[in-house]
């Protein structure tokens, strides 16, 4: 065999496994889509925004945030974070964005969304980043960062709570 041929063949195992991997991590770590839900009656006039993605994780620390506010006289609306582009965010006191950290950034729809956030809907806004090491966020985002650790849940669906109460009882002075 020649060694152009050698080479060309090599280059061509690599693609193949590069694109193995990246299929494999892909299946392995992508999210779920959730389903739309709502909680509560739209009537109510204060209202909370949930956008988030479908994991063990993501879905636990959206129901522990459901069981704070439930019983309370709040509108809850759970949305997946692909239909953030198509949401009025004009009605509500807060919105929650849970997203992970996928391929080394933020998922294109969050990103592309916050970018596009007036300064007074920018100022409702609670995000909850989780990524491998708990630490990635997007720059000029106050977030709070965390691994998808269910031992977490607690302590920072207590810290998500302390941001969100202000903005849905109206004292964000």
């Amino acid at each position: 065999m020649s060694h152009i041929k050698k080479i060309t063949l090599f280059i061509v195992v690599i693609v193949i496994l590069l694109l193995v991997f990246g299929l494999w991590y892909n299946f392995t770590y992508s999210m779920d889509i959730i389903k739309p839900t709502q909680v509560n009656t739209t009537e109510y006039n204060r209202k909370l925004l949930i956008a988030t993605q479908g994991s063990k994780f993501k879905n636990e620390l959206t129901n522990r945030i459901i069981e704070q506010y439930k019983n309370d006289s709040i509108y809850i609306n759970i949305i997946d974070i692909t239909a953030l582009k198509k949401s009025d965010l004009t009605s509500y006191q807060a919105i929650l964005l849970i997203h992970t950290w996928e391929n080394w950034k933020p998922p294109v729809m969050v990103e592309n969304f916050i970018n596009t956030l007036s300064e007074s809907d920018k100022n409702k806004l609670i995000v909850m980043t989780t990524s491998g090491n708990g630490s990635y966020k997007m720059d000029g985002i106050d977030a709070i960062t965390g691994e998808s650790n269910i031992h977490e849940l607690g302590t920072i669906s207590n810290e998500i709570i302390l941001r969100l109460n202000p903005l849905v009882n109206g004292n964000t002075e």
